[in-house]
């Protein structure tokens, strides 16, 4: 009997010093999760011509981080848009040989053209990917930008064609029909580089992150406290950072595009830098930024300048027909626009701002 109770005792303290470090346990995990929530993971670097922060929140993940910037890095030699004086990527090559042979390139490069085409055909040409005789042009953003004469737009109009790039799937070849076309991946090289650091992320067992490259924003899984993220909508009047409202989402990419983030400003008028394929100038209507909501960045920078082009009203149209796309436009008179998915969600906090539907 006298055993019995030694064994019972000693069950029991054995339970108590279980519980104990299990309470421990759970006292250090919460510690840990507070910490991150506070300060994640977090690194910062200036590339592609915009500030580019990653924050990771899971606990041991920071090696991600490195991994995530290397693979932008490498992608971003591939298709620079910004280092023009001395870059000499594939997409250079393919320009070079416009109009006489072929390019075999890497399949990178090779999914963002065709990636490129895809949205070019989606928005009806309103985003041509072979923009880029308009855009080198104008230089609008570089120190050398400046208001070209109509003669030298109206030349290079006729360069402009989505429908005459040649893709090869068995080689990976990319081919421009007319000597002097230029490929421009600029409107979505960002959403593509957005994507893959995220897949980066995930390969790595990162559940919790932040992914900011400057108009592109990826919020990956649940935010630390639990539940949504709270995003907030750039205000395309201001510089980055400042706000008109918020949303709670999870698992999308928010892309905001806005007319005074470059612009030329030519006696008294701004010129901004989405243009339109069919005139040589900027868009030309009463839209001052657009945010697209999706699961995927390039879907975002791919379908931005196709609602731009088309106006508020024809904008919203367009973009409701998207699955799993939403819209929040804002107007040069600081009026805000959803489309249906967002009337519920998004949350003005800018008195400056008025929702206007």
């Amino acid at each position: 009997m006298k055993k019995k109770w030694i064994m019972i005792v000693m069950t029991c303290l054995t339970l108590l010093i279980l519980a104990s470090c299990s309470n421990d346990e759970a006292k250090s995990a919460k510690k840990a999760n507070k910490d991150l929530l506070e300060n994640p993971y977090s690194k910062t670097e200036f590339m592609m011509g915009t500030v580019v922060t990653l924050k990771i929140y899971d606990k041991g993940k920071e090696d991600a981080l490195d991994q995530g910037f290397a693979r932008a890095k490498e992608l971003a030699d591939k298709i620079d848009v910004n280092d023009e004086a001395t870059r000499s990527t594939e997409v250079d090559k393919i320009n070079a040989a416009a109009g006489k042979e072929a390019v075999q390139v890497d399949p990178d490069i090779y999914y963002l053209i065709k990636e490129g085409i895809h949205y070019s055909a989606a928005t009806g040409g309103s985003k041509d990917v072979t923009i880029g005789p308009i855009t080198s042009l104008w230089h609008i953003g570089f120190p050398d930008a400046r208001k070209p004469s109509q003669a030298e737009i109206d030349a290079r109009l006729p360069l402009i064609g989505y429908q005459n790039v040649q893709l090869n799937d068995a080689d990976h070849s990319v081919y421009l029909e007319k000597e002097g076309m230029q490929l421009d991946l600029g409107g979505i090289a960002k959403g593509f580089i957005a994507d893959e650091i995220e897949k980066v992320f995930k390969k790595n067992g990162v559940t919790t992150a932040i992914i900011d490259l400057g108009g592109n924003i990826v919020v990956e899984g649940e935010s630390p406290k639990g539940g949504d993220w709270t995003v907030g909508i750039q205000d395309p009047f201001s510089p980055r950072g400042s706000i008109i409202g918020k949303l709670p989402e999870k698992n999308k990419s928010i892309v905001t595009s806005g007319i005074y983030e470059r612009y030329l400003d030519v006696d008294g008028k701004k010129y901004h830098h989405l243009f339109d394929p069919k005139t040589g100038y900027p868009f030309d209507n009463n839209i001052a930024g657009v945010t697209i909501i999706s699961d995927k960045s390039i879907t975002g920078d791919g379908l931005s300048s196709g609602a731009f082009s088309k106006g508020i009203q024809e904008g919203l149209k367009f973009i409701e027909k998207q699955k799993g796309v939403e819209a929040i436009f804002v107007s040069k008179d600081k009026k805000v626009y959803l489309t249906s998915g967002l009337k519920d969600k998004f949350e003005l906090t800018d008195k400056d701002f008025t929702l206007a539907n």
